[in-house]
């Protein structure tokens, strides 16, 4: 199978499009308003100076005042502290923006509303609850919490599979979809045309023709950068029922708040996957873009699929209730052969109270006694996961992470150099992919835990984005993660303190000027 590669969009100008519908150009706008404005009440109102500068001043400290008592982690407050400082009414018209959900309540409702009104669709095996509170883990622990949130169990009986390449992961999938004989449930931050979606895209509309359920949503990041507006009417025509999840709308929307970052698929509930892997071609480094492309997903088969397809579900379901969830309810357990450990799918909203993603790191790092492994794309992180990471190594525990050697995005890639000394004085390891960008995001602690899914450690996925990822306790598949982890750190420069003195000027410079915003990055 050769693979089809359509063309379905012309050129567009992508980065010109991502600073237009930004919210870095909602407050620009708003200070270059803010400056006009003021100019034109000096120029008129020249008298008045005195009191419009009295107003600006009670204005500010009013607004710091709320930021202190605020919910807002100690990064944010400042940053929003010294924006509201410097610029009153757009740094509070934005706060505003972003705190009270402009332009996106009827999305949080409907949410939220998927997510409560599914808290019992799947019912936890009090046997399995019983084993781990034996067997003195405290993995039960993170159960009760993760599942404040919404229903994840844990499972056992399901088979895991690591994929250290987006090549491995592809085959692996076009082989599993051939199997597909009831539905197909995809969810996925990035579709792109090319090789690899094409591939897949050729599947797809031979089982629609089939008469498989083919369910395809992508986030509406994808028509500002790779995919026409009209992408779900032509997948349509080829049977495929497709959804943009939250479309775009110039600034009320940006492409920074609430986007859904999860990579799921779900095949007949049998079969699953998630990780760092999208489909685009970069993804398999037949398009090379920041050197070589690192990333990793994880394939279940057995009864945890279930959870990705009550994730898949909770947010189709939004814009109408269709497919239910009986294709839940009603699943069927099949026995798996040399399944071992137990696995808890979890996903994370940025739409409650809880950081479920930061929560799980912190909870590793917490526990941790000899080592925890981590690679990552991005370290754009609060007080709150510096201080774990810091204290984790101090207590001589063996903190390694891998970070970028060519970077995707020079902004974030200089906020993760900000951090370098501070970890390092602690005893924490970093290093940096030399081949390339490591898209990566999985963690291993002890020989006995793992994680892998879409979460960064950066604030989009911590607090901005919608997130899943898999917690693996004692399975096998633990081995080939830290096989894999090892196998890249080879690959590896090792960051010290003599390699952060040599680092060039503009890094040194613009890490500083840019770790300011970082909550707003």
């Amino acid at each position: 199978m050769s693979g089809r590669v359509v063309r379905l969009t012309k050129p567009r100008l992508k980065g010109l499009l991502r600073v237009i519908f930004s919210r870095i150009m909602f407050i620009i706008l708003m200070i270059a308003l803010q400056i006009t404005i003021l100019v034109m009440l000096y120029l008129k109102f020249s008298e008045y100076v005195a009191n419009i500068n009295v107003f600006m001043s009670i204005f500010s400290i009013l607004m710091v005042i709320y930021l202190y008592n605020s919910n807002m982690d100690s990064s944010s407050k400042l940053t929003w502290m010294m924006l509201i400082g410097l610029f009153p009414i757009p740094g509070a018209v934005f706060l505003g923006f972003t705190r009270f959900d402009l332009g996106s309540r009827r999305l949080k409702r409907a949410v939220i509303n998927s997510v409560n009104n599914t808290r019992e669709t799947i019912k936890q095996d009090p046997k399995i609850i019983a084993k781990l509170e034996q067997d003195g883990g405290n993995t039960e622990d993170l159960h009760h919490f993760v599942n404040k949130t919404g229903c994840y169990p844990i499972y056992e009986n399901t088979g895991l599979k690591y994929f250290s390449n987006g090549n491995d992961f592809l085959d692996a999938v076009l082989e599993d979809l051939e199997k597909a004989r009831k539905y197909i449930f995809m969810e996925y931050f990035i579709i792109a045309e090319g090789y690899m979606w094409g591939r897949v895209l050729d599947v797809l509309e031979r089982k629609a023709k089939e008469g498989v359920d083919v369910r395809v949503m992508y986030d509406g990041m994808c028509e500002l950068k790779l995919l026409p507006p009209d992408y779900p009417e032509r997948m349509k025509k080829i049977g495929v029922k497709c959804r943009e999840f939250s479309k775009i709308y110039p600034f009320l929307s940006t492409y920074y708040n609430y986007r859904d970052h999860r990579k799921i698929l779900v095949i007949d509930g049998q079969i699953g996957y998630t990780g760092g892997l999208n489909f685009s071609d970069e993804y398999i480094n037949l398009v090379p873009r920041f050197g070589h492309w690192k990333d990793t997903a994880i394939r279940l088969e057995g009864d945890a699929v279930n959870s990705f397809s009550l994730m898949f579900l909770q947010l189709w379901n939004i814009y109408n209730q269709e497919p239910s969830f009986d294709l839940v309810t009603n699943h069927e357990s099949v026995k798996v052969d040399g399944a071992t450990g137990f696995v808890m799918p979890f996903a994370d909203s940025p739409l409650d109270s809880y950081q479920v993603g930061e929560g799980m790191y912190l909870d590793v790092l917490g526990r941790a006694r000899d080592y925890v492994h981590i690679i990552t794309p991005y370290l754009i992180i609060d007080d709150t996961m510096k201080n774990a990471l810091k204290f984790a190594a101090e207590r001589g525990v063996d903190v390694k992470i891998i970070l970028p050697g060519i970077p995707d995005k020079k902004t974030a890639y200089a906020i993760a150099k900000s951090h370098y000394s501070e970890l390092i004085s602690a005893g924490v390891h970093l290093y940096e992919y030399t081949p390339g960008f490591p898209h990566a995001k999985a963690l291993t602690s002890d020989g006995t835990k793992a994680m892998v899914g879409s979460i960064n450690l950066d604030y989009r996925s911590l607090y901005h984005h919608f997130e899943c990822a898999v917690y693996v306790y004692k399975s096998d598949v633990i081995n080939d993660i830290d096989e894999d982890f090892r196998e890249t750190l080879s690959k590896c420069k090792v960051i010290t303190p003599e390699t952060i003195k040599h680092e060039k000027i503009g890094y040194k410079v613009f890490s500083k000027l840019l770790k300011f915003v970082a909550p707003l990055m």
